[in-house]
């Protein structure tokens, strides 16, 4: 028997005749590619249609809303064009609602990302009650905002606790209208807001902190480096991507404020102190007016802000960790 009659025995009948006699293994492939994303799609199938349905859907239905002048009853049908967003940009009062969002922005980042890091500092030293302290300092982050705008507003008021307090101590002529003056109204903002999330940031410092190798610090402290050049050099940078992270959410919420400012301020006086945004104003000249062409027209505008906010964020200040984040080939042609 000749070697080419051997190698003819050990190919399968069904193979010699139709000449595939390595058709298996591409099947083979081929069959759990499919049920590869077989699983995919039914794993990730139902949260696509939710996100496409609660998010894609209503911000394309406000984008064909905002195009015209709707009380909300039935479809609309009195097309205006672009005349919703004229009349939006042209009212100075949006404009200052877009200008308080900004200045909410850079206050909330000034204020809360400094304390929030002395904070974590002092919490990840080791001494008795600090879990204790971790627990009191997240507790105004996880009451509701209703509770924390109706005690804060009965507080603040000019025959509330504080005036009051400050009489009672002979300090009256600190009293002041902390919600009505122009002046205090945005800073009473920002003190109620750094209070109400600041356990958040000082939380996510902590979880950013404990990933930094405690040899570090050690190897510091033996070339004789102080706790604050220790802290400067070493955890501050280390901590970076913890604090772009931070700094991405806390700009996005603050663009989007509504809740507080709502609560404590009510539908129409938040304009006059200086505290509106433009979540307020969509509320108060759409929903409360009975404009809800309008009204989308604002929420595109609020959408469009926002997701032009959070590009220019991530190109210029998160691609560092992205890229970082990446490996292999696609790293590589990254970098």
């Amino acid at each position: 028997m000749t070697g080419t009659q051997v190698m003819a025995e050990a190919v399968p009948e069904s193979d010699r005749r139709t000449g595939t006699g390595t058709s298996p293994a591409p099947v083979r492939r081929a069959r759990a590619d499919w049920r590869k994303r077989g699983e995919i799609a039914l794993l990730s199938g139902p949260a696509l249609l939710m996100f496409v349905g609660f998010v894609i859907l209503p911000v394309a239905m406000a984008s064909v809303y905002g195009f015209f002048k709707w009380n909300g009853f039935g479809w609309p049908t009195q097309f205006v064009g672009l005349d919703n967003y004229v009349h939006m940009w042209q009212d100075h009062t949006f404009r200052d609602a877009v200008v308080h969002n900004f200045a909410i922005v850079v206050l909330s980042l000034v204020l809360q990302g400094p304390i929030a890091i002395l904070f974590a500092l002092l919490l990840n030293q080791k001494f008795r009650g600090r879990s204790l302290i971790r627990v009191l300092i997240f507790v105004p982050y996880v009451i509701s905002e209703v509770i924390v705008g109706t005690g804060w507003s009965l507080m603040m008021q000019d025959a509330g606790a504080l005036n009051s307090l400050l009489g009672k101590l002979g300090l009256g002529f600190l009293q002041n209208s902390w919600l009505a003056d122009p002046k205090l109204a945005l800073w009473t903002l920002m003190i109620i807001i750094t209070w109400k999330y600041i356990g958040f940031a000082v939380i996510l410092m902590l979880a950013g902190m404990q990933s930094i190798p405690e040899e570090l610090f050690e190897a510091a402290a033996i070339d004789g480096a102080g706790f604050w050049k220790i802290q400067w050099n070493i955890t501050v940078p280390l901590l970076g991507p913890t604090i772009r992270i931070w700094a991405f959410l806390s700009i996005i919420g603050a663009l989007q404020l509504f809740d507080l400012v709502n609560i404590i301020w009510g539908q129409y006086i938040s304009a006059t102190a200086g505290t509106s945004t433009m979540a307020t104003y969509m509320y108060q000249n759409g929903h409360l007016a009975g404009s809800y062409g309008f009204g989308n027209a604002v929420a595109v505008m609020l959408f469009l802000i926002t997701l032009v906010v959070a590009l220019i964020y991530q190109r210029f200040v998160l691609r560092r960790d992205t890229d970082g984040a990446l490996t292999g080939d696609s790293g590589k042609a990254r970098r």
